[in-house]
This record gives C-alpha cells, sequence and structure tokens, in this order.
C-alpha cells in the first residue's frame, strides 16, 4: 500500500474502510494487512508519547460482522510489538475511553472497532488515550507511520479478556442511586430501549432494570451486525418512527434509542413523539441552566432559531459552532478554558459531550442524566415533555443536499459559490447574514420572504452542498428555496435538483 492508499482510510478523527464485500464498486480496504500495520504503528507512535515499550493495550467492538476478524488482527499486532492485549468483547465506544479512568484497569490506551451507523460493509477504529480521543492530526501521524511500516522491535505479548460493559454499567446506577437518593428510582416506569441491533442491549438489563424500570417492549437488543430491523442511528427517520410506535404500542413512560456503537442517543416522550435534534438539546440544557444559572450551550451551526430563543429564556447563552461533534466539543471545552463555563457541547447528530463526564461524548450517559430527571419530576406528577413545552417549533424544517457534476472539484468550486452568495446576502431584498455564524453561510429571511432561515454550508467530508431551512409559515420553505435557487442556479457545476423539491 502507498500512503495515498493509508490516508483513503481516515475519517476525521477515525479509520474507517470497507471491512467486507458484498456492496457493488465497494472492495475491501480494511483489510488485515491494514489493520496489523495501523495496529503496529499505534504502539511505535505510544512508545514514543508514553516513553515505555511494555505497553496495554485493551480492544472492544461493536456488533458489526467483521468485528471479529478486525479485534484478531488488531490483538496479533499488539502482542507482536511485545505488548499485551486486553480483549473486552461487545463494548460501547464511551466504555473503552472510561475503562482507562479506573486506577485498577492497568490500560495505557483503547482501541474500538467501529464505523458508527455506516452500513454493514463498513468498519473503523477509534483511538483513546486516558486524556482523550486521537485528533484528526493524530490519525494522519499514525496512518503515515504505518505506510512506513514503524513498529516496535519483535516481541512476544500476551492476551486476556476483561468484560469491562459491567462495571462501567454498575457505575451509571451508582451514579443515578446517588443523584435521587433512592435505590430503584424508576420503579412504576416502563422505559423501552430500541438498540437497533447494535451495542446498546446491555443497557436494558444492566442499567434500567436495577433502577426498577419495566422494559417491557424494549426491541432489537441482541447484537446483529446485519441491521436487519432498521439502521441504528438516531437520526434515521425510520428507526426513529420505530421507537416512537415501539413507546406507543406499550404505553410507555419513556423512549430510548442508541447508535451502533451508542455514543449517540435520541428520546421519545410519553406520547410517542421525539425528543431528537433541537428538541433533545433544549432538553438537556433546561436540565443543565437549571443547575448551572448563565452557563454557555454549545451547539452545532444547524440549530434553530427557536432553540436559540429557548436557551436565552432560561437565563442560558447560545453558542451556535461548526457542524462536527469533535468540533463543538472543543469549543465547549476553548470556552471553559476562558472562564466561560460551558457544561456541555451538543450536535443535533445525538453526539453530547458534558463536562462533568470528561466532555466524553457518550449516549448512555445523556439518557442516564435525563433519567435522573425523569425519576424526580414523576414525584411532582410531571414528565420531561413538560420541561420542553414552550421551546418555539419551526412550521416548516427541510434539508437539501446538493450534489456536484462529476469530476467537479467540489471543495474548491462549492466554498467560492458559498463565499458568493456570502457577498450577495446584503445586497438582496428580505435576507440578511446572520451574527452568530462560524460556518458556510447563515441567511436570514424578513416575514414578506419566508420568515426563516437557511444554512449553506459544505460537507465535512463528502462531495456535498447541504442546505438546511427552517421558516415560522406555512410555505415558507419554498420561498426561501426560490430565493436560493434564483442564486445557486448560476453555478453549472451544482445539481440543485434536491432544492427544487423544497419548491
Amino acid at each position: 500500500m502507498e500512503l495515498k492508499d493509508w490516508l483513503e482510510l481516515k475519517s476525521g478523527t477515525d479509520v474507517r474502510g470497507v471491512a467486507l464485500e458484498g456492496v457493488e464498486g465497494e472492495h475491501v480496504n480494511l483489510t488485515d494487512e491494514a489493520v496489523h500495520g495501523i495496529v503496529k504503528a499505534l504502539c511505535a507512535l505510544l512508545a514514543q508519547r508514553l516513553g515505555k515499550t511494555k505497553l496495554t493495550i485493551a480492544i472492544g467492538h461493536d456488533s458489526r460482522l467483521s468485528a471479529d476478524r478486525i479485534c484478531a488482527a488488531a490483538a496479533k499486532a499488539v502482542t507482536e510489538s511485545g505488548c499485551d492485549a486486553v480483549l473486552t468483547g461487545l463494548s460501547s465506544t464511551p466504555s473503552m475511553f472510561m475503562l482507562l479512568q479506573e486506577k485498577d484497569t492497568p490500560a495505557d490506551a483503547s482501541v474500538m472497532v467501529t464505523a458508527s451507523h455506516l452500513p454493514y460493509n463498513k468498519n473503523g477504529l477509534k483511538f483513546f488515550l486516558p486524556s482523550g480521543g486521537f485528533e484528526g492530526k493524530d490519525i494522519t501521524q499514525l496512518l503515515t507511520l504505518a505506510a512506513e511500516g514503524k513498529a516496535l522491535p519483535q516481541g512476544s505479548g500476551t492476551v486476556r479478556g476483561m468484560n469491562y460493559i459491567d462495571r462501567y454499567s454498575a457505575n451509571l446506577v451508582a451514579f443515578v442511586r446517588e443523584k435521587t437518593g433512592e435505590e430503584r428510582p424508576l420503579s412504576g416506569k416502563k422505559i423501552v430501549v430500541d438498540a437497533g441491533n447494535g451495542a446498546g442491549g446491555f443497557y436494558v438489563d444492566k442499567v434500567l432494570k436495577p433502577l426498577g424500570a419495566d422494559t417491557t417492549g424494549s426491541q432489537f437488543l441482541d447484537p446483529d451486525g446485519r441491521f436487519p430491523n432498521h439502521i441504528p442511528n438516531p437520526e434515521n427517520k425510520e428507526a426513529m418512527r420505530s421507537v416512537c410506535e415501539a413507546v406507543r404500542n406499550t404505553g410507555a413512560d419513556f423512549g430510548i434509542i442508541f447508535d451502533t456503537d451508542v455514543d449517540r442517543a435520541g428520546a421519545v416522550d410519553k406520547n410517542g413523539e421525539e425528543i431528537n435534534r433541537n428538541r433533545l438539546i433544549a432538553l438537556i440544557s433546561a436540565i443543565l441552566l437549571e443547575e448551572h444559572p448563565g452557563a454557555t450551550i454549545v451547539t452545532d451551526s444547524v440549530t434553530s432559531d427557536g432553540l436559540a430563543q429557548f436557551i436565552r429564556s432560561r437565563g442560558g447563552t447560545h453558542c451556535r459552532y461548526r457542524r462536527g461533534y469533535r468540533n463543538v466539543i472543543d469549543k465547549a471545552k476553548e470556552l471553559c478554558g476562558a472562564g466561560q463555563y460551558a457544561p456541555i457541547g451538543i450536535e443535533t447528530s445525538g453526539h453530547a459531550a458534558l463536562e462533568e463526564n470528561y466532555f466524553l461524548d457518550d449516549g448512555a450517559y445523556l439518557v442516564t442524566r435525563i433519567l435522573i430527571t425523569v425519576a424526580k419530576l414523576a414525584k411532582e406528577g410531571r414528565s420531561v415533555s413538560d420541561l420542553i413545552a414552550d421551546l418555539p417549533e419551526p412550521a416548516e424544517a427541510a434539508e437539501a443536499r446538493l450534489t456536484f457534476a462529476a469530476g467537479a472539484d467540489f471543495r474548491t468550486l462549492g466554498s467560492g459559490a458559498i463565499e458568493d452568495l456570502k457577498k450577495y446576502v446584503p445586497t438582496a431584498e428580505g435576507l440578511s447574514l446572520a451574527p452568530d455564524n462560524y460556518e458556510g453561510v447563515r441567511i436570514n429571511f424578513d416575514k414578506a420572504h419566508g420568515d426563516g432561515w437557511a444554512l449553506v454550508r459544505m460537507s465535512l467530508h463528502e462531495p456535498i452542498m447541504p442546505i438546511n431551512l427552517e421558516s415560522n409559515q406555512k410555505g415558507g420553505n419554498a420561498k426561501i428555496a426560490k430565493a436560493l435557487l434564483a442564486f445557486l442556479s448560476r453555478y453549472p457545476f451544482l445539481v440543485t435538483d434536491n432544492l427544487k423539491k423544497c419548491l
């Protein structure tokens, strides 16, 4: 493999690739050879950074079909580097970071084998140190070292197993009991979980039941990397519809849905209505702002104006930052370091990282935090829906994902079009640039021109120009889309068909 082949495996702060044949046009590039080379390079990199050559690396995985193969290749690379491997089996991504925080768990780093919500044929690797996950620059360095064949001298390490997910779950149970002062604070509550056949099924037996919850009606808890029921993804409409129906059909008080590796979550109220995206952010914001008056809530760029209004109404400050969960987490950390307390960085996708929990994006911790409030409100005859009853909701919301003509230099051309749009907006009647914007161009439309906003940006990883639209009036999105089309249609490299669907 050449360097460019290795670097093709980089996906933001992860390694991701095709791990199984079966999808036309997609050939396996996350091979045993690739995994072996990457993990050998990891051991060499960690030895240099930590100043020690005898390392212990924990390796866990989600429910993907290729997990066993990749874990075996990773463990072989660790032991051949003279280091020890600890295999944690079926795990959540957050648990692979949390095990590094345990004083009696002698691991120097961990590797999580996952590709989150991507299709069944994909897989990947995430890397953690006790100080946090690898950044994008770390992945580039790691893959460059793998391309160079960097490795520790040949050695012979050991392999042992460890079931950490039980301890991780017990810590969540203890946390809830401490905060509520009760052994079984969820007694009398029916809570259903949809794990989508990912790694999140543990939450039912290991967290909810010990806290007294009735979990009858929970679904798709068994790990199955074919994902036969729906994609385990809180952003997926079919997945959310499935868990909403489960709540309604069982008369549950609350519903929970996890993504494949449990670093994201969504929720459902007792009426079977989604608590997702802006509503999920509003809910956890209401909880945190009651505890930390005047705090700053950091979100990604596609959150609504209604959410910003809601946060202000609770006495908080809204920092609408860039798309990408690591971006919002890093921004929250930056604000905290500058003396402006930001207890959370949260993305509309369901990634939520709380300062109190190492700024780790952990779907199980997020819903556990909410369940503490569920238990407390139940004593008052209230539900969490009451906390967001006054969240202003748009009349219409949509996303149009514009594509590019084949062979177009999408990054350069798309960014150029967005810069042109920024210059155009101040000259257009009824349009203005949003002042609090860190990504692409966010445009406000007055009542006569759509009564809402649009965000035009470039995708982080794909040749896509997503456009998010929201309006406070019926038919408003059509006005907004028409105005954008009038401008963007001048660029022949943009395929605007999806925006036309909003007319």
